[in-house]
Parts: C-alpha cells; structure tokens; sequence
C-alpha cells in the first residue's frame, strides 16, 4: 500500500494512534491529529500549545518566490493553528533544508520575512537547524505559547444545532493571499473571551476537507448552504470549497449566541466578515454531502 492510496487524514490515523503521553504530562486537551497539540503539565496553569509547520519548494511556494513572502508564509502557517486554538503563541524554531547552490540573498531575505511575521504577533526565533538537500527546499517552524484551560478550543466539541461560521472571504489563494495572509489570532482570542466557542480550525486545506474534519472530529454531522458562502472578489463558489490556503477561521457555536456575536463582531471587527455558512446536524440525520477539491497531502496530481 503506498500512501497516495491512504491521504492525509487516514495516515495519520495509524500513525497517531499508539502515541503515548509521558509522566510529566497530565492529560492531552487536543493531541495529535488537532490543529495544535494542547497538553496540560503538573507545573503550569495554563496549558502548553506546541505546532510544527513546514512548507516545500513546488508545494507551498515556486521556485522565484519572494524569499521574504517565503518566511512570512513559513511562520503565519504554524500561527494560523494557534489562531484555531485560541492560543498565544511565543517562541519558534526554524530548521531550513536546503541545497548547497541556494543563493545567500535568498536566505537572508527569507530569514527576514520570518522575523518580520514572529514580530507580528511577539514570536521570538530563539533557535533551529540547518541541513543540505540535493531536493527541493524546506522550511519547518516549531512554534510553543499556551492557552488558558477556560479558553482552550479543538476541533471536538461541535454539538448539534450549532451554527457555523467563517470569518473573512473564502477563494483567495489565486491571488497571492496564501503568501501574505495574517492569521486569526486576534479574532480568536477575541471569541473566546466573549463567547462559548464549541469547535473551531483553521481552513488551511480548503472548506471541502476542512468542514468534514471538524464534523468527523466532534462526531456530528453537518449541512452547508454554499449560496451564503463569503466569496473572494473574482472567486466563484467552487473556489470557495476547494482552493485551500484561505486560513480563515471555521467555527461552531449556539444559535442562541448567533446575533449577538453578529452584533459585537460588526462593531469590533468592521472591515472583516463573519458569516454563517450552515449547522451541524445529528449524524443519523443526514449523509455528510460530498464537497469536491480541497487539498489532501500524498493524493494531488503531479
């Protein structure tokens, strides 16, 4: 079996499910498989919030990219899964892989990018690792913040009825937003400090594989009413569902919270949407519909 015949998620399923948890740790809050590992530990009262985050040369980025787009992306990518968390983030690690003909600007420029994006949001690099390639070139980022144990949110926590939203427009991969987006982070903790969030992520993926995950992740299922969803100027409903990298905020909450969030979020966050795309729904209720595209490692065409 090669894992073009697994993808992503089924992969992970294997490879995540005998992990174990040390003796120092006390429970796992959103382990393995989450947007961000979330570990409670004897000596803290906040929890610990690690991610690690790589993008690839031909994957992520194109050979010729704006190194300083290269590390912004690089660093956001990883912050992006805090903003899912609600978490703050705020030390990094950056292991660089690449062939010994790279050209010095280029790394110089891309280190700057990722400084400038860990300033962003007070992320100090305090370390990391280089390594030679004869492939294509890598850039792995290792964030560590917490998260407070009443603010915490995963992906399993979704409940029947919930409405969902998105924050922001969907559809905007095409146009160089993937390289210079800013993640949630403020809308996040804003959210969590006013209201009870049941489940949220980050639409790295694309709403297609995204939304099926979180249903999956809280044991529910769900009903979206694509005519509502946010599009990006110029973007069509398809893009919406499939173009991945929007990095957006996908969540679920009461409807009994729906228009008073509506209310204070116009008043806190004017120049940014938030829109209800659909609810999640009892599983035996309906088929969780099949929504095409979206980005699934080992699975895309070559």
């Amino acid at each position: 079996m090669k894992l073009r015949d697994l993808g992503e998620d089924k992969l992970l399923d294997q490879l995540l499910l005998h992990l174990p948890l040390g003796k120092t740790v006390t429970s796992r809050a959103a382990g393995a498989g989450d947007d961000c590992a979330v570990v409670e530990n004897r000596a803290g009262r906040n929890l610990l919030v690690l991610k690690t985050d790589c993008i690839v040369e031909g994957v992520h980025f194109f050979p010729g990219t704006n190194a300083p787009d290269v590390g912004w992306k690089a660093m956001m990518r990883p912050l992006s899964d805090f903003a899912a968390t609600s978490a703050v983030p705020q030390f990094a690690v950056v292991t660089l892989i690449a062939g010994e003909e790279t050209d010095l600007a280029w790394v110089k420029n891309l280190y700057r990018g990722l400084r400038g994006a860990g300033e962003r949001f007070r992320v100090s690099i305090v370390g990391g690792e280089t390594s030679s390639t004869r492939g294509p070139i890598v850039i792995s980022v290792s964030v560590v913040g917490f998260v407070e144990k009443n603010r915490c949110v995963s992906r399993r926590g979704g409940k029947a009825g919930d409405d969902l939203f998105v924050t922001g427009r969907l559809g905007c991969a095409t146009k160089r937003r993937h390289l210079q987006f800013v993640p949630r982070i403020a809308e996040s903790r804003w959210l969590t400090k006013n209201f009870s969030i049941h489940a949220m992520m980050d639409l790295s993926d694309g709403l297609a594989v995204d939304l099926p995950r979180l249903a999956r992740a809280s044991k529910i299922g769900f009903k979206i009413e694509l005519a509502n969803l946010p599009l990006s100027r110029g973007a069509k409903i398809d893009d919406a569902i499939s173009e991945g990298e929007d990095y957006e905020l996908l969540f679920a909450i009461s409807p009994d919270q729906s228009k008073k969030l509506q209310k204070q979020w116009c008043r806190k966050f004017p120049k940014l949407p938030l829109t209800r795309i659909g609810s999640l729904v009892q599983q035996p209720a309906i088929r969780n519909p099949q929504l095409p595209g979206g980005y699934v490692h080992f699975q895309q065409p070559g």
